[in-house]
């Protein structure tokens, strides 16, 4: 009856996630806020202890926090180096949260702790070697090699999105160079990369249909029409697989993972995806390597980031 809670936060820009879980990564409860960003320490700390008011318990419950945040992490000292879509610079995230929760805290970054989640409870299945890529309006990653997340030394290990996948030629990327992985492989890149592909062809197709009816071009419509035997769609995710199963293949050859998490909306694409990202795959694998990684569609959604912010509080703290 004595077990403390952990605190799972999930810093996004529109709202911050949050959850009461317990040791064995079991949810308490899960509740979300909107993000103010002028006030989101301040929001925090109030949401914490107004959820504890409704449960009737005390602060001595909870055993600290694991937060996740957008942008690179010192993680000796929890400063959010840079946050664009927040306005934060060299922000002491950690220091500030502890001060105003009167709680212990760990930070990493929002991906990172994703894969955290995925690791523990998710897809993963306790594998402790895995790469997990999300494919959203961008692409995030985070890298775990024997159980610990790969940070690297100032904070920005597994941008796996900005690989570059394209050396030559390739479209801008938010980063500030050109031919990032998350230029094709997001879903964002699949929308731009379809319209582009109607434009180049004269061709009936199911996917030019879609496009007019709707008047814009999302990921999901280059799926809807893939499973109808669409030919400019299949070109379109066959572009996509390249890309994504390049990448992934020379990131495998340098950490020879158990597992490979495919998650973020693009995923709900899953066999249609996953298939051709294999094939790409085991063409650019090193034999070994590829014999002992498994690709999974990831199990969490939403859900990950604050049970690998459980994770972290639950093993730094």
């Amino acid at each position: 009856m004595n077990e403390k809670w952990l605190v799972g936060i999930d810093l996004g820009g529109t709202t911050i996630k949050m959850a009461f879980i317990n040791q064995y990564g079991e949810f308490i409860t899960k509740w979300e806020i909107d993000t103010n960003k002028e006030t989101i320490v301040v929001d925090i700390a109030k949401a914490i202890d107004i959820k504890l008011d409704e449960l009737k318990e005390t602060k001595a419950k909870l055993a600290g926090i694991g937060m996740g945040a957008p942008g690179p992490v010192n993680m000796e000292t929890g400063l959010i180096y840079e946050a664009v879509n927040l306005g934060w610079k060299d922000y002491q995230l950690k220091s500030h949260l502890e001060l105003e929760t009167g709680l212990p805290a760990v930070i990493d970054n929002d991906a990172n702790i994703a894969a955290l989640g995925e690791m523990w409870k998710g897809a993963g299945d306790g594998s402790k070697d895995l790469i997990c890529v999300t494919l959203g309006t961008g692409v995030g990653g985070g890298i775990i090699s024997n159980g610990e997340v790969v940070h690297g030394v100032n904070g920005a290990g597994g941008e796996i999105g900005h690989i570059t996948a394209i050396p030559e030629g390739g479209s801008p990327c938010n980063c500030g160079k050109t031919g990032c992985l998350e230029t094709v492989a997001s879903a964002t890149g699949i929308s731009r990369l379809a319209v582009q592909a109607l434009k180049d062809s004269t061709e009936e197709s199911r996917l030019r249909d879609l496009f007019e009816q709707n008047g814009q071009m999302t990921s999901k419509m280059v799926f809807d029409a893939l499973a109808e035997n669409d030919p400019i769609a299949k070109d379109v995710v066959d572009q996509v697989a390249f890309h994504l199963g390049f990448a992934l293949a020379n990131l495998a050859n340098g950490l020879n993972p158990e597992k490979i998490v495919i998650g973020g909306g693009v995923s709900k694409a899953g066999e249609d995806l996953l298939n051709p990202v294999r094939e790409q795959f085991k063409r650019f694998v090193f034999p070994r390597v590829g014999a002992g990684a498994t690709f999974t569609i990831a199990q969490l959604g939403n859900d990950a980031g604050v049970i690998g912010g459980a994770w972290i509080a639950k093993t730094k703290l």
